[in-house]
Order: C-alpha cells, then sequence, then structure tokens
C-alpha cells in the first residue's frame, strides 16, 4: 500500500515526459496514457478498485470520451483551416527560460487524446479484471 502511495506520483509524471517527448523521439500518447494507467492500477492493487476509480476523479467512460473528442478534433482541425484531414497546425513555440521551448499544435492535441483514450480503456480494463479475481 505504502509503494502505491509513493509510486503514484512519479509514475503520473513519467507519463506526461513519456507524452511530451513523443513528438520528437520515441514516446507520446500511447505510451504516456499506459503509464499513467499503471498509476491508478498499482493504487487499486495497494488499496482495492475503488480507491483506484476515486484516484481518478472521472469516470473511466468520460476520460475515453474526452480523449475521442480531443483527437476527433485535432484530426478536423487540419480539414476546416488548410482542407486537408489531420493536417498539422502549430502555434509559435514559447519560450521557456532554461528549459527551451515549447512546441505547440494540433499533433501534440491528438496525442492528448490517445492518451486519455489508453487511460481510461486500460484502467477499466484492469479494475474489472481486478474485481473479478478478488
Amino acid at each position: 500500500m505504502q509503494t502505491a502511495r509513493v509510486l503514484f506520483w512519479p509514475l503520473v509524471i513519467l507519463s506526461f515526459v513519456a507524452y511530451y517527448r513523443g513528438h520528437q523521439l520515441p514516446g507520446g500518447g500511447f505510451i504516456g496514457g499506459l503509464l499513467a494507467a499503471a498509476a491508478f492500477v498499482l493504487i487499486a492493487l495497494g488499496e482495492g478498485t475503488a480507491a483506484g476509480r476515486k484516484r481518478l476523479v472521472l469516470a473511466t467512460p468520460t476520460w475515453v470520451a474526452i480523449g475521442l473528442l480531443l483527437a476527433g478534433s485535432a484530426a478536423l482541425a487540419g480539414m476546416f483551416t488548410r482542407g486537408v484531414f489531420f493536417a498539422p497546425l502549430w502555434l509559435e513555440p514559447i519560450a521557456l527560460p532554461g528549459l527551451g521551448s515549447l512546441h505547440l499544435g494540433s499533433p501534440m492535441l491528438f496525442d492528448a487524446g490517445v492518451y486519455l483514450v489508453v487511460v481510461g480503456f486500460t484502467s477499466e480494463a484492469l479494475f474489472r479484471w481486478l474485481e473479478e479475481s478478488e
């Protein structure tokens, strides 16, 4: 139980690092979502599935729905602005002192959608599996 609490936030932070890094190097929304889901499932293993679900704040279908909405919006954004489905749209990079620059665009929005879908789906699947084995 203590290990789950200690590892929860490092896993969530690592999931965000994997999500953001995926635009330049391997990683992205899928692996970031798996890492985040692992954090919630770790809580469920240590404290029960009710505690894991409570940490998610929103119900797992809500995570999936929001993720699909974000991913779909990112795909359609290029169609409405450039006439091409999935055309990438980028904002001007934001300079972060000591950290470099932050690049924001529709591919990042798509990956955020993938991240949320993976967190919701994977968490729900593993929560159900844990509930059946109890």
